[in-house]
C-alpha cells in the first residue's frame, strides 16, 4: 500500500491517527490514519456507506470518536473543539442555507456566528459575494438560485471565518458540468491561498483533477493512499501500443514481441507493460536489433475507475443506514 510521506506535525493541516468509531455494535472506522500537509488537497474515496461522511463528521467535531487522535490545524478535536470549529469550514452535499434570508443575509448570519466585528462582516461578505459571482443576486432569497449558485453561497458561508481547513463533502453532487468546473476553480483558489482541503466525492475525475493525494476507504480502513499516478501503478492493466509502417513490419514485430493483441487494420499491436523507462528501452532495443522501425508509440495505464474497482468493495461494509443509501 502506498503510504503518506512523513511530514512534521506542525506542517499538517489534518492529522488522524488510529481513528475508530462505531454506531452501537456496528463498526464503521477501524484505525484510520491520515496526514494532510497544509495547503494541499486530500480526496477521500470509497464505496457508498464506507464511512466517508462519518470521517468528515468526526473531523469537524460533529461526532466524538471512540478512539484515536485527530488534530485539525494543530487543535485536538476532543480537548479543543471550539478552536477546531473556529479553524474550519464545512460544505456538505446539501447546502445549509436559510431560504428565508437573502444571500447577503446568510453571510451576515454566519459572520455573527463567528463573532466577527460588524465592519469585518460587511467587508468579508462583500468580498465573498464578488469572489463567488453572487453580487447581482445578493439581495434575493436562495430559493431563486440555481443549484450551482446555492452551492457557491454555501461554500462562501463556510469561508466567512477565514478557515485554515475546509471539508468538502461531495460538494458538486447534482451540479451540471459547467457548475462543477466553477467549483473546481474555487477549490484551486483556496489551495493557492494556503487552505487545507479534505474532499469526498463520487466523481473520480474530480479527485484526479483536484487532489494532491487520494486515499481509498473501504471496510473501515484506508486500503491505499498516494498520488493518482502512484495508485494507478498498484494494479495491472498497463499496455504499450506500437504502430508500424506496413504489414510486413507488423508481422516481424509480432514474431519478436510477446504481443497481447494485434490490430492488422491499423498496423498496430499491444504489449503488456507499465510504460516505465526500463520497459520502453528494452522494447525499442529489441525492435531496433531486428531493424524494425516504429511509426508511433503510445502508453496506456489504468485509470482511477480501474483502481477504485480493483481496491474497494471487498468488505461489503456499510455505515449508518442514511449513509449506506448514498
Amino acid at each position: 500500500m502506498t503510504t503518506t510521506p512523513m511530514t512534521p506535525a506542525e506542517d499538517l493541516g489534518i492529522e488522524v491517527r488510529g481513528l475508530v468509531h462505531s454506531f452501537g455494535d456496528h463498526g464503521v472506522l477501524d484505525g484510520i490514519d491520515l496526514a494532510v500537509p497544509r495547503g494541499t488537497v486530500l480526496a477521500l474515496l470509497g464505496p457508498n456507506g464506507a464511512g466517508k461522511t462519518t470521517t468528515v463528521n468526526i473531523l469537524s467535531t460533529l461526532l466524538v470518536p471512540d478512539a484515536g487522535t485527530v488534530r485539525i490545524a494543530g487543535h485536538d478535536v476532543r480537548t479543543e473543539p471550539d478552536l477546531v470549529r473556529s479553524a474550519i469550514g464545512l460544505t456538505g452535499q446539501f447546502a445549509a442555507i436559510d431560504d428565508l434570508l437573502t444571500g447577503h443575509e446568510n453571510l451576515v448570519l454566519m459572520g455573527r456566528l463567528y463573532h466577527l466585528a460588524r465592519d469585518e462582516i460587511r467587508a468579508r461578505s462583500r468580498d465573498l459575494l464578488e469572489r463567488f459571482d453572487l453580487s447581482d443576486v445578493a439581495g434575493q432569497r436562495p430559493a431563486t438560485y440555481s443549484g450551482g449558485m446555492r452551492r457557491r453561497l454555501d461554500l462562501a458561508m463556510g469561508l466567512m471565518g477565514r478557515p485554515d481547513v475546509v471539508f468538502l463533502d461531495e460538494p458538486t453532487t447534482g451540479l451540471d458540468p459547467r457548475s462543477r468546473r466553477e467549483m473546481w476553480d474555487i477549490v484551486r483558489e483556496l489551495v493557492a491561498d494556503g487552505v487545507t482541503i479534505l474532499l469526498t466525492t463520487q466523481y473520480l475525475e474530480e479527485a484526479g483533477a483536484l487532489a494532491d493525494r487520494i486515499a481509498l476507504l473501504d471496510g473501515g480502513r484506508i486500503v491505499a493512499e498516494g498520488t493518482e499516478a502512484e495508485l494507478k501503478r498498484l494494479i495491472p492493466g498497463g499496455r504499450i501500443s506500437l504502430r508500424f509502417a506496413d504489414a510486413a513490419a507488423l508481422a516481424r514485430a509480432e514474431r519478436v514481441l510477446a504481443a497481447e493483441s494485434v490490430h492488422p487494420d491499423i498496423l498496430s499491436l499491444d504489449v503488456a507493460g507499465r510504460g516505465d523507462t526500463a520497459t520502453l528501452r528494452d522494447l525499442l532495443n529489441r525492435l531496433d536489433g531486428e531493424r524494425i522501425a516504429v511509426e508511433e508509440l503510445a502508453m496506456h495505464t489504468p485509470d482511477l475507475d480501474d483502481v477504485f474497482l480493483a481496491l474497494t468493495g471487498q468488505a461489503r461494509h456499510t455505515d449508518r443506514p442514511e449513509e449506506a443509501r448514498r
